[in-house]
């Protein structure tokens, strides 16, 4: 009973901690939230009615473009948003106060003066400096923003916010991690992008490689489904919810002001020159041109899964099985691409399992030397070896020349980084979406993405993965006899080079990572 007495005064004097930190921006009790659905996929617009059309000549199947190049990844967004009409729904882990974050807030207001129905759901972990920001859309009378499983102070401190995951970290320790965009109803961007420098290869330090779809036709329906559970759960909480920090009319007279600044400031740089040299020729979703069709399926996690009571609650609740599924119709070969890669036992042994019926399995992920997590390196480095024995082939990215992750990398890249999660199989099935083939996906975040059953766009992403893997661009991880040492096999300037350990990274983030495998942190990477 001793213990359980001293438990309790420790939450208690944390409880307090949390009170008196918070209490100029704690949650209020009596916030207006009014359920809403997405509206009617619009048909009167001209990308209305050109998508009605094309979409008619497909019965039950949806059409795909894929966005492989950062800048049509962004412009593409833009685009949407400049012809979006009646409404526009966005999901998002992340959504920064940066370049392109400012880029796309300018767009989207600019489309709520139109009278298009905003409506933006963001998982709160990472909003920091952009709370001022979303107050000032959120206080346009078309635009609606709220926050996914908050901390229950508005921009809580640090001591603040590791106070509330030790009260609450079965809660907190969960998130959304989904990835949509979806305008008028007749189109959407679902993939691994999130609103952001690093995701459109803008960032001065970060710039991720990446994957999205555009989508049209039956699936963008099941998309809107999804975002309406997500929208009206008791997870999502409007920013209107907390004491503190309300924008005012000023406040949002004064982001147009600087928006329209920071735009000016955008078109004339280099990035945005570049983009216009290259947007002609790359996928707009209210032009004619080629789709990938072919029958999809929209798989995304349920909103109740970061409140199951248990595993078995919350298998129910995850599309980890629709996904293993798809997996398991492979009769010749699966391409995996995923930037965070833990296994763990169970998916080990699946892989080498599928290896030993015949079935070709390749993996891209993120080398020491380009990831942003090294605790997710020190996870998937435990299963290296044994894949590689059972036959799995490995692949992982190199970073820029000259350039590595600084050790304790604490979320911040450096160079070129790994962020697609892709799955082929058979050069038929394709996945693209938000999860990663690692636990945090698969226990803790809420994920989405689309399987679709197209050669075409099966063979678009294998080109992708077969690009990301020359020796110029990746290591191959290989074992030389059984029980040999690991290689990494690469080329410089044409000529083959061998590295005996992780190559491109220094001692200290070696190190880092051989201490990190000491802890019993997987469950949580």
């Amino acid at each position: 009973m001793r213990h359980v007495r001293r438990h309790t005064g420790i939450m208690t004097v944390l409880a307090i901690v949390v009170l008196l930190l918070g209490a100029c921006s704690s949650m209020r009790s009596d916030f207006v939230k009014r359920p809403s659905k997405a509206l009617p996929p619009a048909t009167g617009t001209p990308s209305g009615r050109y998508i009605h059309a094309v979409v008619g000549q497909h019965p039950d199947q949806s059409g795909f473009r894929l966005l492989t190049l950062s800048n049509n990844a962004l412009m593409s967004r833009v685009a949407l948003a400049d012809h979006a009409r009646h409404s526009i729904d966005l999901q998002y882990y992340i959504f920064d106060n940066d370049a392109t974050g400012r880029l796309v807030a300018q767009h989207l207001l600019a489309a709520a003066d139109r009278g298009v129905r905003i409506r933006l759901l963001l998982d709160d972990i990472n909003v920091h400096d952009e709370i001022d920001m979303l107050n000032a859309l959120n206080a346009h009378p078309n635009i609606k923003v709220r926050l996914f499983n908050p901390f229950h102070t508005r921009d809580p401190s640090m001591l603040s916010k590791t106070t509330q995951f030790l009260l609450d970290a079965h809660r907190l320790n969960r998130r959304m991690h989904n990835k949509s965009f979806i305008v008028d109803g007749n189109v959407a961007i679902i993939g691994g992008r999130n609103i952001g420098d690093a995701y459109f290869d803008a960032g001065n330090d970060t710039n991720f490689r990446d994957l999205d779809l555009i989508a049209i036709g039956p699936v963008v329906k099941d998309a809107s489904r999804a975002f309406d559970e997500y929208w009206n759960c008791d997870a999502a909480i409007p920013v209107t919810a907390f004491h503190g920090k309300h924008a005012s009319h000023y406040n949002l007279a004064k982001l147009r002001v600087d928006l329209a600044h920071d735009a000016r400031a955008f078109a004339q740089s280099d990035y945005a020159q570049a983009t216009l040299d290259q947007l002609p020729n790359g996928p707009s979703a209210d032009r004619p041109g080629a789709w990938f069709w072919g029958s999809a399926t929209l798989v995304a996690d349920q909103p109740a899964k970061i409140d199951a009571a248990d595993a078995r609650d919350e298998r129910s609740l995850r599309i980890g099985p629709q996904i293993k599924s798809m997996i398991d119709q492979a009769q010749q070969d699966v391409l995996l691409i995923s930037p965070y890669f833990v296994p763990g036992d169970s998916g080990t042994q699946y892989l080498t399992g599928l290896v030993t019926h015949g079935i070709a399995v390749k993996v891209l992920t993120n080398s020491l030397a380009s990831t942003d997590e090294a605790a997710v390196h020190a996870g998937y480095s435990r299963y290296r070896r044994t894949l590689l024995e059972g036959g799995v082939q490995l692949y992982e990215l190199r970073p820029a020349t000259g350039v590595e992750q600084p050790a304790t990398a604490k979320g911040a890249s450096s160079g070129v980084s790994l962020h697609a999660k892709a799955i082929v199989v058979d050069h038929e099935l394709v996945f693209i979406g938000s999860m990663n083939m690692d636990q945090r996906s698969k226990l803790l975040n809420t994920e989405m993405g689309i399987i679709v059953d197209c050669p075409q766009l099966a063979e678009a992403v294998t080109q992708f993965f077969d690009t990301a893997i020359l020796p110029a661009s990746a290591y191959h991880v290989v074992l030389t006899a059984p029980g040999a040492q690991m290689q990494w096999q690469a080329s410089d300037d044409g000529k083959p080079v061998i590295y005996h350990h992780d190559p491109e990274a220094s001692m200290k983030r070696r190190l880092e990572v051989d201490m990190l495998k000491l802890m019993p942190i997987e469950g949580m990477l």
